[in-house]
């Protein structure tokens, strides 16, 4: 198996085992809401995100990636927001995760794999649009949730100190098609593991 395709795989692992300690109902609620999320967006299932079981009605997005920072409002914004971001091939490791009644906090290792023109329109510096590279960097997300166990938002802070950029060779890539196709798969296992509407706070 190549190495970003095992990446994307593994992505949840830290997930699961915090899962396995967390006996609150809310924050275990949190935990399952945060671990779907991660899957449909992987999957580019936007809309199933945006339902209001999994997001309030006015979600406030704050991304610090690259040289643009944004703020984005509501749902219209976020599903842009989603959409831009293209054939990007995205996973997180090496995470330090923890949950509490107002949301998770993770500090984690975000992967990107794109061509050189996606990731110079969201500032990266890199020598060729049409060459494909593996951009990382350490980054904290804090998603906020309600006491329905919903997202409120998300806030993301690169520390760009820690960016490192390697071209990929063209046989390690591993295309968007097949990242979507492994975030179905594991959103499938996901589901038979915990039943329906296994995100819901009380089921």
């Amino acid at each position: 198996m190549k190495r970003f395709e095992q990446g994307v795989y593994d992505c949840m692992v830290p997930t699961a085992r915090l899962l396995e300690r967390t006996t609150e109902p809310l924050q275990r609620a949190i935990l399952l809401n945060w671990w779907r999320h991660v899957h449909l967006e992987g999957a580019g299932e936007f809309d199933a995100i945006m339902a209001p079981d999994m997001m309030v009605d006015h979600p406030v997005y704050r991304v610090t990636w690259g040289a643009h920072p944004a703020v984005i409002e509501g749902k219209d914004g976020v599903l842009a927001f989603y959409r831009s971001v293209g054939d990007s091939v995205l996973w997180n490791s090496d995470d330090l995760i923890a949950v509490a009644d107002w949301g998770v906090a993770d500090e984690l290792t975000f992967h990107q794999v794109a061509r050189g023109a996606d990731l110079r329109a969201v500032g990266y510096d890199v020598d060729d649009p049409e060459r494909t590279y593996h951009v990382s960097s350490r980054q904290v997300f804090l998603w906020p949730y309600d006491d329905r166990a919903r997202l409120m938002g998300e806030n993301l802070y690169e520390d760009e100190t820690s960016l490192q950029v390697e071209e990929v060779d063209p046989a390690e890539v591993v295309t968007p098609a097949r990242v979507r196709e492994i975030h179905r798969e594991l959103l499938a296992q996901l589901a038979a593991e915990r039943g329906e509407r296994f995100w819901v706070l009380g089921g």
